[in-house]
């Protein structure tokens, strides 16, 4: 195969799994710190941890699509419940994390619904975006 820092910039994502939880916790946040800004590490479900170009997330999609659209961030909702759409959450001007997401995903949205179970996504769009609480 050769040298694989050789085909480093050739990659999109790489996904680690494990059905250990707490290790995949500790494995996104050292990754994180390992990587600085030069790319992104996030928990995309509590097993996998995606480590991908710092501009390949969610956040960066939000900023393509103001870009390609022509509306700004500022003006878009964001809804997520993962690790991986705080970035996102960070560049729109709303977000709603859903009720099963963790407290730490939680804080760092706008607005919290409900669970998806409980249609948090329907709930979350009727309460904060048309605001028929």
């Amino acid at each position: 195969m050769g040298n694989v820092e050789e085909k480093l910039d050739q990659v999109v994502k790489i996904t680690g799994v494990s059905d250990d939880l707490a290790l995949m916790k500790r494995l996104e946040h050292d990754l994180q710190q390992a990587l600085g800004d030069t790319a992104s590490a996030a928990l995309s479900q509590p097993y996998y941890v995606d480590v991908t170009n710092r501009d390949a997330n969610k956040g960066g999609v939000v900023m393509a699509l103001e870009r390609l659209l022509g509306i700004p961030a500022s003006q878009m909702v964001t809804l997520g419940d993962q690790p991986n759409d705080v970035l996102m959450f960070r560049k729109s001007g709303m977000s709603i994390a859903m009720g099963q997401a963790s407290p730490e995903v939680q804080k760092q949205a706008t607005h919290v619904s409900t669970s998806c179970e409980e249609e948090g996504f329907a709930n979350g769009i009727e309460k904060f975006v048309l605001g028929d609480a």
